[in-house]
């Protein structure tokens, strides 16, 4: 099986196995025991916390564990803005969002709070002067995401902070929030030249188990636990941590500092080049922005990418025709459709996501298979249909 999808979820490291397999067999207590065992336990949960803070340069103290990306983007923007004290609150985020973070900010919209969804360019970047211009005397909160896990097109973020920071500084009450999935560990990222006061991060997006994430908050912001039940993370999450899958989080993050993401943008820029060559009709979505190095959008033209994706898997290629979250939806991708693509477009779209164990070899037979299966698929439609 060859796996290109790795913006959906990674494969978990052979080191992270091992060592939440090690933590699952000796690090059993309960970490709010007080005899030994809970104790043990506390030990090595805060140990994983300090590898983690080491890992992002930050305090220990700002990094909330979660279950994943999709808490985390909640606990952010809920924790926030359900306990801010002003009667009127706007937020303001982006078109292309993950559904963790524009289902949220749809609900607080029935609980009162006025939401501003800003346009992308055709490119899949928002422009920094579109936020600037959407922000109003009453906005707190700007949520947009580091990267787009379908396209992965790099949002201006730093450019974004300025403008939040001057709103701040100014003696306005806003922050900033990103959602930083899927730009961690394929990309450098350090919250202080980002300038963010919320990060969402997930360990499945980087080589570690399903069910385990993380919050930066930055030291003394206002946010409050949107669950009840208990006093953990500092009052911020409640329930008995997940240690084993906390301790594999630390792993993960350790051992993404030894990617090479100049590697797999050759390996992309590769594959793009030869599908390009060697198929008409084929263009890149975001491709005229910065992107992720892994990442890879494309639409085929004429050709159904649900019916490209089935003939890939029969060969064993492993892609997505979009958000893992949104698998099964019969609606096409709404990050496609906001960047200008039409609704037949963002249906023959398909993203290829690369990971640390792909090869060129690899790549070259994902092409083979890719210009293969396309060709068959356009002959078997209507003899008049054009390729545009």
């Amino acid at each position: 099986m060859l796996y290109f999808d790795h913006n959906a979820t990674t494969p978990v490291a052979p080191e992270v196995a091992e060592a939440m397999t090690a933590a699952v067999r000796d690090v059993f207590g309960n970490p709010s025991s007080t005899h030994r065992h809970g104790q043990h336990a506390r030990q090595q949960l805060e140990d994983a916390r300090r590898r983690i803070a080491a890992a992002l340069q930050i305090a220990p103290s700002e990094f909330v564990f979660t279950s994943g990306g999709t808490e985390s983007n909640n606990l952010a923007i809920l924790g926030l803005l359900r306990n801010l004290p002003s009667e009127r609150k706007h937020a303001i985020t982006t078109e292309i969002e993950h559904p963790s973070v524009l289902e949220t900010l749809r609900q607080l919209e029935r609980e009162g709070v006025e939401v501003t969804y800003a346009r992308v360019e055709s490119n899949g970047r928002v422009e920094p002067q579109e936020i600037a211009r959407q922000l109003r005397p009453e906005t707190v909160l700007v949520s947009v995401m580091h990267a787009n896990n379908e396209t992965g097109v790099i949002q201006p973020i730093e450019e974004i902070a300025a403008i939040v920071r001057s709103r701040r500084e100014a003696g306005q009450t806003i922050w900033l929030h990103s959602d930083g999935v899927q730009a961690m560990g394929k990309i450098p990222v350090n919250f202080d030249m980002l300038g963010v006061d919320f990060y969402a991060i997930s360990a499945h997006k980087v080589y570690a188990p399903k069910g385990t994430g993380g919050l930066f908050v930055r030291k003394g912001l206002p946010i409050r636990s949107t669950l009840y039940g208990g006093r953990h993370e500092r009052e911020r999450r409640p329930g008995t941590e997940n240690v084993p899958g906390t301790i594999a989080f630390a792993t993960a993050l350790e051992l993404c500092a030894a990617d090479e993401p100049q590697r797999l943008a050759r390996l992309r820029d590769h594959f793009e080049a030869r599908v390009l060559a060697e198929l008409p009709a084929v263009e890149i979505n975001g491709g005229a922005a910065t992107r992720l190095p892994n990442t890879s959008n494309l639409v085929f033209h004429n050709v159904s990418g649900e019916a490209l994706l089935i003939a890939l898997d029969i060969q064993g290629i492993a892609v997505s025709t979009g958000s893992a979250c949104s698998s099964g939806s019969i609606e096409p991708s709404h990050v496609l459709l906001s960047m200008g693509r039409t609704r037949q477009e963002a249906k023959s779209s398909v993203r290829f996501s690369l990971g640390r164990h792909n090869t060129a070899e690899d790549v070259e037979r994902v092409a083979d298979a890719v210009i293969a299966s396309a060709r068959q698929l356009r002959r078997s439609r209507q003899p008049e249909a054009q390729l545009v």
